[in-house]
């Protein structure tokens, strides 16, 4: 009861819009959903740590740095989360080769988000990488670890720096703890968006010193570095 009353007056104060038209009672309508084109291809991408890394959209669509940038900036638009990991799973189910977390055994498969250092969690409220992850877990039916993988050191923002910077910056950011959670497990490494993957890299490199015997990364999208950069849009 409490939160069917919560939920009418935040519809009643806070109506909601969506991003692309603004029609309203919706973050995202159909229509606008439509234009977010999700690839139905895949490529194998394997790096020092990533055994293959799956995304989504291309970021240049101007909507989806909206819809993202709405849900990682103030005023955070939390309940984003649902329409962007349905972009992910849309990708899964459309690309000729389905992805082996969705045909092999789960129990081998665990999904762990990018995590955020504490003070950055408090301000934002909530992990942007595990509010998806949490929607992506349900969809696979494999569980999300939340309690292994840590980031200890605080960052400057990945999106103004170069390159180089942004390896530098990221360096010894993660810890891993209950290991014997990661312990040769296939895990699904998810963010938001992945650019030039260095924090990806870090995270995955973090995890296979703790065990893990694959790691595959999932985003929502794939930028060109620079394009990640915040915008009034």
């Amino acid at each position: 009861m409490f939160n069917k009353s919560k939920k009418f007056f935040l519809e009643l104060f806070f109506p909601q819009f969506c991003l692309g038209c603004q029609k309203e009672g919706i973050y995202l309508c159909q229509d606008c959903r439509a234009i977010l084109e999700v690839s139905t291809l895949h490529q194998v991408f394997q790096t020092e740590n990533l055994n293959d890394l799956y995304f989504a959209c291309n970021y240049q669509n101007s909507l989806l740095q909206k819809i993202i940038q709405k849900f990682k900036y103030p005023p955070f638009v939390r309940e984003l989360s649902t329409s962007l990991s349905s972009l992910i799973i849309d990708h899964f189910q459309l690309i000729d080769n389905p992805p082996a977390f969705l045909q092999e055994k789960k129990e081998d498969f665990i999904l762990c988000p990018i995590p955020l250092e504490r003070k950055k969690l408090k301000w934002r409220g909530f992990n942007q990488a595990e509010e998806i992850g949490k929607e992506i877990a349900q969809f696979l039916k494999i569980p999300l670890i939340n309690d292994a993988l840590f980031k200890i050191k605080e960052t400057a923002p990945q999106v103004e720096l170069s390159e180089k910077e942004r390896k530098e910056n990221v360096l010894g950011a993660f810890v891993c703890q209950n290991k014997e959670k990661i312990k040769e497990k296939k895990i699904l490494l998810v963010d938001d968006v992945y650019t030039t993957g260095s924090t990806m890299e870090e995270a995955a490199k973090t995890l296979r010193m703790a065990g893990a015997k694959e790691i595959v990364g999932i985003t929502v999208a794939r930028a060109n570095p620079g394009q990640d950069r915040f915008q009034n849009i």
